[in-house]
């Protein structure tokens, strides 16, 4: 691979930027870790928040880096990359977070940063710079990780209530309160060893384009330890505006249902993470809420809400690449 002449103050540049959307992506994506907890009174704002963000730091000692592995290396040709492509990668994405989280639409940061790889990376060469193999893994988890989401938690939902069918509905209430501390940290985990990896992926292929790095070294261990740093900054200062879609206007949840959704989410983010592939963790909890929902009874899903966040899904990828593609252009203009 050609190594491209990046000065020490650009690439600096990309890399706080890089860091920025991962901050930004905790921020936006708090709400999918913690909107349960808080909505069934668990725990309080504050108190989650600090949860969550602990734990999504903590995944640096669980997870292998497939996940970064993927982005860096296996979504758009290496050949391809340089500071423009990563500089309009990441202004679509960017972009695209702040424009659900101001509305409160609990959208992918996930398949806005893999959206804003693909429309800089065609503005630059075309769909020849694709790589299909990695692409079609994450696009094919848009439908499977919400789908497994649902699965698990209607499953869960199924099975506690079978579990728990003698026993009252206070009782039920005290043990699944305790219960849903250890889900809640579950995903919070699954959370940050998936969505920190992908800004990994980003700051790596820029690494590799410079020539700090190639493609078979190591990840260089301060950008990991980085990138968990900022997606856990972020997620304490949490996106409150999307905690009450996600927590109680799908479907209203208790905390035994709080407690199966995360645990099926949390279980559907540690496949996905080992199979090193990028996935939503909005998609994967907002499959499960609905599934817990529906196990209850298919009323008690607010399928309209539903519909309106499956449609921000649909259109987070092209117009993450759209945007992109005009940061691409004006990147090769001022950087």
């Amino acid at each position: 691979m050609q190594t491209l002449e990046i000065s020490i103050y650009t690439l600096a540049l990309l890399v706080v930027l890089a860091l920025a959307f991962d901050f930004m992506n905790g921020f936006h994506d708090a709400a999918n870790a913690i909107a349960t907890v808080v909505s069934t009174g668990v725990l309080k704002p504050q108190h989650a928040v600090a949860m969550a963000a602990m734990f999504n730091v903590v995944a640096i000692f669980f997870f292998q880096l497939k996940v970064a592995s993927t982005v860096g290396k296996g979504t758009i040709e290496p050949a391809v990359v340089d500071h423009y492509v990563v500089f309009g990668a990441l202004v679509g994405a960017i972009f695209w977070n702040a424009l659900t989280w101001y509305y409160g639409i609990p959208s992918s940061s996930s398949h806005a940063l893999i959206g804003g790889l693909v429309g800089a990376a065609v503005a630059k060469s075309g769909t020849g710079a694709l790589i299909s193999g990695g692409l079609i893994k994450t696009i094919a988890f848009i439908l499977l990780s919400p789908l497994l989401g649902f699965v698990f938690g209607s499953i869960l939902m199924v099975i506690v209530s079978w579990l728990f069918v003698k026993s009252t509905p206070r009782r039920v209430d005290k043990w699944f309160r305790r219960m849903q501390l250890l889900s809640a940290s579950l995903y919070s985990l699954g959370h940050g060893g998936n969505d920190a990896q992908k800004t990994m992926g980003i700051i790596w292929m820029l690494l590799i384009a410079a020539g700090y790095s190639t493609a078979t070294d190591p990840l260089p261990s301060w950008v990991i330890i980085c990138c968990y740093a900022a997606i856990g900054l972020g997620t304490l200062f949490g996106g409150w505006r999307i905690v009450k879609t996600m927590g109680q206007k799908i479907t209203k949840l208790k905390p035994v249902g709080g407690f199966c959704a995360e645990t099926g989410g949390a279980i559907t983010l540690f496949l996905a993470t080992s199979m090193g592939i990028p996935v939503s963790t909005t998609h994967t909890i907002t499959g499960a809420i609905v599934g817990v929902g529906s196990a209850r009874k298919m009323s008690a899903v607010r399928w309209g809400v539903a519909g309106n966040i499956v449609w921000a899904w649909i259109f987070t990828i092209p117009a993450s690449a759209f945007v992109a593609a005009i940061a691409w252009w004006i990147g090769t203009k001022i950087l």
